[in-house]
């Protein structure tokens, strides 16, 4: 299996054990059913960073015909292209979730400005090279009307800050600490993991966490702040 391969695995893992968890009878609140999407996410991208945990990853990368271990040196270049260009990729995320909000909520239909331009005039903030004039960018941004993401495309970047805030908890816990890893996961499958879509996801989290997640363990892990 490829890298990317493994971490899709444990991707659609995380949505799996949220269903096989679950402690919700009623079926529209059960696994990941109710779940908003603000956090529908949040399972699924919590695991995918165990891909990046040295521990996890040397424990389980083999050569296929070898059976040698993973090289220190290609763990440390798979870290690396995670965060390449990490800036301009959470940047770009931004300005599309900023269009899709403002065209949903703020745009005023009998105002002098056009989509278009709207959208152009939100890239100036975000984007490092001026958009181009003529762009039609927004033909194709079909997350905006189809899919079901209409103003909901910035949950994408907010399954983020909650998938790496979480994660931080077992950083801060120490990997090498077990029985505190063993408390902190029980307590994450309790919480996260269990309870679906019977409460508010922001109550969930606060349940797991004990307060509201940040922003920061996502600019660590992007590699954008130390």
């Amino acid at each position: 299996m490829s890298f990317n391969e493994v971490s899709t695995l444990f991707h659609e893992f995380g949505h799996g054990i949220q269903g096989m968890l679950t402690v919700i009878d009623e079926a529209e609140a059960a696994g990941i059913n109710g779940v908003e999407w603000d956090a529908v996410e949040l399972a699924s991208q919590f695991m995918e960073n165990w891909c990046y945990n040295k521990p996890t990853l040397m424990g389980m990368a083999r050569h296929y015909e070898t059976g040698a271990n993973l090289p220190e040196d290609l763990f440390e270049k798979i870290k690396a292209a995670k965060n390449f260009r990490a800036g301009s990729a959470m940047l770009r995320q931004i300005e599309f979730g900023r269009i899709d909000i403002h065209l949903h909520h703020y745009f005023d239909l009998n105002g002098k400005e056009t989509p278009f331009e709207a959208a152009r005039r939100i890239a100036t903030e975000t984007s490092v090279m001026p958009p181009y004039e003529h762009e039609r960018f927004l033909c194709s941004f079909s997350h905006i009307f189809a899919g079901g993401y209409a103003a909901g495309y910035y949950s994408y970047k907010w399954a983020e800050v909650l998938s790496s805030d979480a994660f931080a908890a077992f950083e801060e816990a120490g990997f090498d600490n077990e029985n505190a890893l063993r408390e902190l996961g029980r307590k994450y499958r309790d919480t996260v993991l269990a309870l679906g879509g019977s409460k508010h996801p922001t109550e969930v989290y606060r349940m797991f966490r004990g307060r509201d997640a940040t922003t920061a363990a996502l600019l660590r892990h992007s590699g954008l702040a130390g």
